[in-house]
């Protein structure tokens, strides 16, 4: 089950996000009101607010901050209904780019992120033009040195699709969307934490990206990440680090 190291490219995504730390809660905060609006502000009953919920505590958000996105999703509280939009582009050298929003503009999110697409590079797509290139699943990152045999055990046990370990030791989960919070269940009970636990859109092949190019890829997913409507880009390339 030996796969392609991927970890120092994890570790610098991360720190490079943690430098963007002051727009996450905003992000986090309409993540919860748009999984209350489609999902209930039960979390018993919600799984994807459940997450969005976790990923907030992460962050150290205020329990009121959290209460009052829930209450705004779930109708008690009025405020802006957010609209879930994703868009599908082609980055350098033709790398597949997936880029997820909410917005309550759309007419100003699509020439954002048109914008951003052009000036460094790419080009905005159609709708499938890129999706088929990945896996819709949920995803775990142990960092190395964490046991494989645990976590396969663990994992498969709850349900989980795979498990795969890199060259330097870090070990990767993957699951069905819908099996997530059962394997992230089973983690916890185990006392076993991912650094990374997501649900992701996933490429089914990657390309490593070097130097002049590296650059160019890494400004535009720069570009596309510092827009306000934008939650996640996810894309092919990796730029190696």
């Amino acid at each position: 089950m030996a796969g392609h190291s991927k970890w120092a490219n994890i570790q610098h995504r991360k720190g490079r996000q943690d430098e963007k730390r002051g727009r996450i809660w905003t992000r986090l905060i309409k993540e919860i009101t748009v999984a209350a609006r489609l999902g209930g502000g039960d979390v018993a009953t919600n799984p994807r607010l459940r997450l969005a919920i976790d990923k907030g505590k992460e962050q150290n958000m205020p329990a009121d901050n959290i209460k009052r996105a829930v209450d705004r999703g779930s109708g008690q509280l009025d405020g802006v209904a957010y609209e879930e939009i994703r868009y599908e582009g082609y980055g350098i050298q033709g790398a597949a780019v997936i880029v997820e929003c909410m917005t309550d503009n759309k007419v100003r999110t699509v020439a954002d992120v048109r914008h951003a697409f052009a000036k460094f590079g790419g080009n905005l797509g159609t709708d499938g033009s890129v999706a088929f290139l990945f896996k819709h699943c949920g995803q775990f990152l142990f960092a190395p040195g964490t046991s494989e045999d645990q976590v396969m055990e663990i994992a498969l046990d709850a349900g989980a699709e795979d498990v795969t370990s890199d060259d330097e030791g870090g070990v990767e989960v993957i699951s069905e969307p819908h099996d997530f919070a059962a394997v992230k269940d089973a983690f916890d009970k185990a006392g076993l934490k991912a650094d990374v636990s997501e649900i992701v859109m996933k490429p089914l092949n990657e390309v490593v990206f070097n130097g002049d190019d590296a650059a160019r890829m890494q400004k535009l997913i720069d570009a596309l990440e510092s827009l306000d409507d934008v939650q996640e880009v996810y894309t092919s390339a990796v730029i190696a680090v």
